[in-house]
């Protein structure tokens, strides 16, 4: 399958080659440009604000090209540049994904971008590729977790996996570095974590400011909450499952969801299934919020089942820095800030009986849940703060141009 993509692909890059080596290396007179591409204006500013701000205080003009819902304002107000790309997540189309690359290619031509940033596997396919043609000048690809395709089955998943690996491979070379959240991912892609090509984040860090440590709220109850997308391979039916077991245990829990479904997953999980989830005793969905630090100032322990295949999740380092012990699964992107007995306790994905036991500890032992949380909070103040992330981006920005 490989060789087939190759056959098809060669050509493309050769020439892709070939442009960028006669594209001039630096504009005499003008601000240093870098240029984000990104599915969602949302996704960019919950993640990825820390990032903007280090390429601005390096002295770069920053421009999103992202899908404008509401968010434009926000990313205006941090002195960002925005410029609409609709990219459908959803669609798996060749001809859309021809049209998304030709739209992408005319935003890098007319732009003349120092450095191409590209988030995510889609953009990182379709906008990598874009931005070569187009004679980039630098790219940072920056899968932020490999996601459903590294966890579903079937051929087609396996030809896009496929498609990806040629990509990335294709799109190396000496002006090109990997930016990933784990140590697990870098592996996937035949690159060495510990690589001069690759730099390890903490994901988005966190402001320990915004989520200070604080002692946690009466029980019982004991409060279970989860902070996420409301998509299936997220874990939170096996959530819901895991909590309902807890409580046919005779643990004191309930379970409160956080988060919206996501309309362009094909993975959402619908609004009446949460709904008729919140009718049933002990269980209760709230919708998406605003306010992430009072969920944790209010709940005792966080959840994520996630079978995903995550970066390095957010919710997880909120939760920490605040101070929460946390149930999660022992997978990659997860297992990055979470060790088990440490910081909270990692159960098989899918299992949701060792979770439900999970959940049944830590209800009945307040002393653990304060020994793991108070762990976790100084994990992500030594390693995951946005100051760190800010300062490893930062580095990787200016080598690459003084390169």
């Amino acid at each position: 399958m490989d060789k087939f993509i190759g056959a098809i692909g060669e050509k493309i890059f050769t020439q892709s080659g070939i442009i960028a080596l006669l594209y001039p290396i630096f504009h005499k007179g003008a601000m240093t440009k870098i240029l984000y591409l990104v599915t969602e204006d949302w996704f960019f500013v919950s993640h990825f604000l820390p990032m903007a701000r280090a390429a601005r205080e390096a002295g770069f003009e920053v421009m999103v090209a992202a899908r404008v819902r509401n968010h434009a304002g926000r990313l205006a107000a941090e002195g960002l540049r925005v410029i609409p790309l609709d990219i459908e997540r959803k669609s798996l189309g060749v001809i859309e994904g021809l049209r998304n690359v030709m739209r992408t290619y005319r935003i890098v031509r007319a732009e003349r971008p120092d450095i191409v940033h590209c988030i995510a596997l889609r953009p990182i396919v379709l906008g990598g590729l874009a931005a070569r043609l187009a004679g980039a000048r630098a790219l940072v690809l920056a899968p932020t977790g490999l996601g459903q395709l590294w966890t579903e089955r079937g051929l087609s998943v396996r030809l896009a996996r496929s498609i990806i690996r040629f990509t990335i491979a294709r799109l190396r070379g000496p002006r090109t570095r990997f930016l990933f959240e784990n140590v697990d991912d870098p592996g996937e892609f035949r690159l060495d974590p510990a690589g001069p090509e690759v730099t390890i984040v903490g994901g988005a860090g966190v402001d320990p400011a915004d989520f200070p440590a604080e002692p946690e709220p009466p029980a019982p109850p004991v409060k279970i909450a989860v902070v996420s997308r409301m998509i299936a391979a997220k874990g939170i039916a096996d959530a819901v499952e895991a909590a309902r077991r807890a409580r046919a245990h005779g643990a004191p829990v309930e379970l409160h969801l956080f988060g919206a479904p996501d309309p362009s997953n094909r993975d959402t999980i619908s609004e009446d299934v949460l709904r008729r989830w919140s009718s049933e005793p002990g269980i209760v969905w709230h919708g998406r919020t605003e306010n992430v630090a009072r969920v944790w100032r209010e709940h005792h322990v966080a959840l994520l089942l996630s079978y995903y295949r995550e970066g390095l999740p957010r919710t997880l380092l909120e939760a920490a820095a605040s101070g929460r012990p946390i149930v999660t699964t022992d997978a990659p992107g997860c297992r990055e800030l979470v060790r088990h007995r440490q910081e909270g306790l990692l159960v098989p994905p899918r299992d949701i009986e060792a979770a439900a036991g999970a959940l049944v500890e830590l209800a009945g032992d307040p002393a653990l849940r304060k020994r793991l949380g108070m762990a976790g909070s100084e994990r992500v103040r030594e390693r995951f703060t946005e100051d760190a992330v800010k300062q490893a981006v930062g580095r990787l920005y200016r080598s690459l141009v003084a390169s």
